[in-house]
C-alpha cells in the first residue's frame, strides 16, 4: 500500500471543510459510476420548484434563493460543512480513516482486508507512464515504497530498469504479485513486504518514486523519510515526488503537503529540486494539486 510504514496517526478530529476537496481526489474511479467531481455534485443535488404566472413575488424570491443556493452546492460544499457531511459524502476515505485510527499497526492491513483503499487508481500513475514511454526516467536499480497493488513498479520496469516495490501489507503484495507475475516484463521487478523505515537493502538505487507515501505518514516523520531516501539512494541517484495533495486542509491521512514542506526536509541532508513542475496528467479531482519534483543530491568534491 502507498500508505505504509506508518507508525503514528494523529489530528483525528481537526479535519475541516476544506478537507472534502482532498477527499474526492482520493475516490477510487471504479468505485462510483460518475467521476469523482460529478460524484459529489450528485449528492448534493436537490430538487427545485419551478415559479409560474400565478407564483407571488414572495414564491418567486423563494425560489430564487432556492436555486441560487443549489447552484453553490453544485460548484463545492460551503465552507461550513460539517465533518458528518464530509463523513457521507466519501465513506472510503473515512472508512480509511477509522481502520488506521483504530490500529496504528495494522490498520492499514486491515484497509487491504477490507478493499478500503480510496488512494489506489487502479492503474499506473499517468505521468510515470509517460516519463517511462519518453525516455525520461533514470535507467538503473529502482524502488517504490508503499508500493501497494504495484501498478507503477510494473510500468516502469524493462531490461534497463529493475524495480523494487515495497510495502508495509502483506495483503497488498500479494495482490501485487497475483496481477503481475505473469506479465512478460515480470523479470524486471519484484515484490518485498518491508517497513520502509527499518528495512535494510543490500543494493542501493538509482531512482526512487514516490506518489501518497510522504503524505500518509505523521509529519512529524518526514524528516526520517527523507534520511532514508539519502541513505537508500546512490550518490547520483534521482528521487522522483509526486506531490499530493497541495491543500491547506487541516489532519489526515492524507496530511497535507507543499514543496516548503519537502525542501524543509530535503535541503539539509543535500537534496536540491532539479525541476518542479505542475502534474498536467493528473487524474480527476486531483488535479491542480500534484506537483512533480526531481530532486538530486548535490556532489561536493573535496580539494586534492
Amino acid at each position: 500500500m502507498r500508505f505504509a510504514g506508518v507508525l503514528s496517526i494523529h489530528n483525528w478530529s481537526s479535519i475541516n471543510s476544506r478537507f472534502i476537496n482532498i477527499v474526492s481526489g482520493y475516490s477510487r474511479p471504479h468505485n462510483h459510476s460518475l467521476p469523482p467531481s460529478r460524484f459529489l455534485r450528485t449528492c448534493n443535488t436537490v430538487a427545485i420548484p419551478t415559479a409560474d404566472a400565478t407564483s407571488s413575488n414572495s414564491d418567486r424570491k423563494a425560489i430564487r434563493e432556492s436555486t441560487e443556493s443549489n447552484q453553490k452546492m453544485e460548484n463545492g460544499p460551503p465552507q461550513s460543512q460539517s465533518q458528518q457531511e464530509l463523513i457521507n459524502l466519501n465513506p472510503d476515505v473515512n472508512k480509511m480513516q477509522l481502520l488506521v485510527r483504530s490500529d496504528h499497526s495494522g490498520g492499514w492491513e486491515k484497509c487491504w482486508e477490507q478493499d478500503v483503499t480510496p488512494w489506489d487508481l487502479g492503474q499506473p500513475t499517468p505521468v510515470i507512464v509517460h516519463l517511462h514511454q519518453t525516455g525520461a526516467l533514470p535507467k538503473g536499480r529502482t524502488m517504490v515504497p508503499g508500493c501497494g497493488s504495484g501498478y507503477d513498479v510494473v510500468a516502469m520496469a524493462c531490461p534497463e530498469r529493475y524495480v523494487v516495490g515495497v510495502d508495509l501489507s502483506d495483503k497488498a503484495i500479494k495482490k501485487a504479485i497475483e496481477l503481475s507475475s505473469s506479465l512478460p516484463n515480470a523479470d524486471y521487478f519484484t515484490f518485498l513486504k518491508e517497513d520502509f523505515f527499518t528495512w535494510h537493502s543490500t543494493e542501493l538505487f538509482d531512482l526512487i518514486f514516490d506518489y501518497t507515501f510522504f503524505c500518509a505518514i505523521d509529519p512529524g516523520m518526514r524528516s526520517a523519510w527523507a534520511s532514508r531516501m539519502e541513505s537508500l539512494l546512490k550518490p547520483d541517484g534521482e528521487l522522483i515526488t509526486l506531490m499530493f495533495p497541495i491543500s491547506d486542509h487541516d489532519g489526515g491521512p492524507p496530511y497535507k503537503v507543499s514543496i516548503a514542506d519537502y525542501e524543509e526536509v530535503l535541503h539539509p541532508l543535500g537534496f536540491k529540486a532539479v525541476s518542479i513542475v505542475d502534474n498536467d496528467l493528473a487524474i480527476g479531482a486531483r488535479k491542480g494539486r500534484e506537483k512533480l519534483g526531481r530532486w538530486k543530491r548535490l556532489i561536493t568534491q573535496s580539494p586534492l
